[in-house]
């Protein structure tokens, strides 16, 4: 018999709150700050995300933490305590130091409860990339597979899993470290709308650089008919920075050319959003191996 265990994630898998309400989805929360409050990121509950891109419009630039070991040590011994096993999938380490808060509380638990068994698994991706992961990883469970057998599936699929992003306003871009003034005042004049992925090691690479934005959707959903593999049997994700528009222009865009099993639809939540800013666009799927260089 299969000992018991626990699926854990993080805030920035950025999964609507109805479905993690419904599915009973563990998580860590990261932290987003602006106007003087601290808020916790529980998927738009506390701070719904429409008004923080309304108030990022207005010029607020909100801050963000990540969780600390503490954070992990306590959800992790929540489930410890019961004798379960712990399976963790978190924000990519190319984004974030979530993962060695998580790897030093793992050890911390294991000091106090050496049976148990703690997989930390560095998807590689944020936002609904890793949302969707985390909702195969609960499908899986509970169809009977191991805690074995679904972290060999994401440690497989993980570089099999896609991600294109766009944005509205490079500004945002280059306060977060990710592009330089330089090429953020140059796209801006030239009006270029950049698509960004994450590489192999889960770090935001620019990939093609395209003048107007709906040139970029069509661009994005070309890419997704180009890449994906068994479509029929995906959930795919696109989510947004309060361009619900564009959102469903880019679902409709995709879904004339492919189909596929299901589409997960939401907001960016704050901690991805602070980079990418309002209009920001990406979609997530499985596809061909990721790619470390420009594809056009």
């Amino acid at each position: 018999m299969n000992k018991e265990f626990e699926i854990i994630t993080d805030s920035c898998c950025d999964l609507p709150a109805g479905l993690i309400i419904e599915k009973n989805i563990h998580y860590v929360s990261l932290t987003c700050s602006y106007l003087n409050m601290e808020y916790k990121d529980d998927f738009g509950i506390s701070l719904s995300s429409k008004q923080l891109f309304e108030d990022m419009r207005k010029g607020i630039i909100p801050k963000t933490s990540q969780p600390n070991s503490n954070d992990f040590y306590l959800k992790f011994k929540e489930f410890a305590k019961q004798g379960k096993d712990i399976l963790y999938i978190g924000v990519s380490s190319g984004l974030s130091g979530t993962i060695n808060s998580a790897n030093i509380a793992k050890n911390m638990i294991k000091e106090e409860f050496p049976d148990v068994l703690i997989y930390i698994v560095d998807i590689l991706t944020a936002s609904l990339g890793q949302g969707i992961m985390v909702m195969k990883a609960y499908d899986m469970k509970e169809n009977g597979y191991s805690m074995g057998e679904i972290v060999d599936y994401l440690e497989i699929n993980k570089q099999k899993l896609n991600t294109y992003i766009t944005v509205n306003d490079l500004e945002y871009l280059k306060k977060g470290g990710r592009i330089s003034s330089t090429a953020a005042i140059l796209g801006m004049v030239l009006h270029i709308k950049p698509i960004l992925t994450l590489d192999k090691e889960g770090k935001v690479i620019p990939v093609i650089k395209i003048k107007g934005r709906k040139k970029v959707i069509n661009k994005i959903a070309a890419i997704v008919k180009e890449k994906i593999e068994n479509p029929e049997e995906q959930i795919i994700g696109i989510c947004h920075g309060d361009c619900i528009e564009e959102a469903l222009k880019l679902k409709e865009a995709i879904l004339k050319n492919i189909d596929v099993k299901d589409v997960i639809l939401n907001y960016i939540g704050p901690v991805v959003g602070v980079y990418g800013g309002p209009g920001a666009l990406a979609v997530f799927f499985i596809g061909k191996d990721r790619q470390n260089h420009i594809i056009d």
